[in-house]
């Protein structure tokens, strides 16, 4: 059975990402926080757009709300676009949006080669301990293991196993 390709991010999964992205309409360092009036790498602007140096010119100034909602699916578009490519079988909602939620935060490439797609494709649902601790797994940056991380993985776990969309 091949997947929905119509499926999309329900709003439950959009409202709650743009929560955990939080809004700043002024371009910032996602390193530091910092707002900032020159083109830095990791310039960020609206829901946790990186600014590329090309862009710059054109958000160094800052976003409105549209706009950051703008840039928000646009952003969200490619994540989107993966799980689709990859996913072979249908799948719930609240699994789909569990899987964008995971890819928005690891990158396309990585959910893409995962053990996780794997998993999912293999059959693997919300009842697999396997699945779930291939999901979790994902927990560490540049080496160390982030509470934040693993916050969120529980975050997109309950999604993917049980429909509860809450933040952390």
């Amino acid at each position: 059975m091949a997947t929905d390709q119509n499926m999309a991010p329900s709003r439950a999964l959009i409202e709650l990402l743009k929560q955990v992205e939080s809004l700043r309409l002024k371009p910032y360092d996602d390193q530091t926080e910092h707002e900032i009036s020159a083109w830095v790498p990791g310039a960020t602007v609206g829901y946790g757009h990186l600014i590329s140096q090309a862009e710059w010119p054109a958000l160094k100034q800052g976003v409105n709300a549209a706009q950051a909602d703008a840039l928000f699916e646009r952003d969200l578009a490619p994540f989107v676009a993966t799980i689709h490519k990859g996913l072979q079988r249908a799948v719930l909602q609240q699994e789909f949006d569990a899987m964008v939620m995971l890819a928005f935060n690891i990158g396309s490439g990585a959910f893409s080669g995962s053990r996780v797609l794997r998993l999912i494709n293999a059959g693997q649902g919300a009842d697999s301990r396997e699945l779930e601790t291939a999901w979790k797994s994902w927990n560490r940056s540049q080496g160390k293991m982030m509470q934040g991380l693993v916050h969120r993985r529980q975050c997109e776990w309950d999604i993917f196993s049980k429909g509860i969309y809450v933040r952390w």
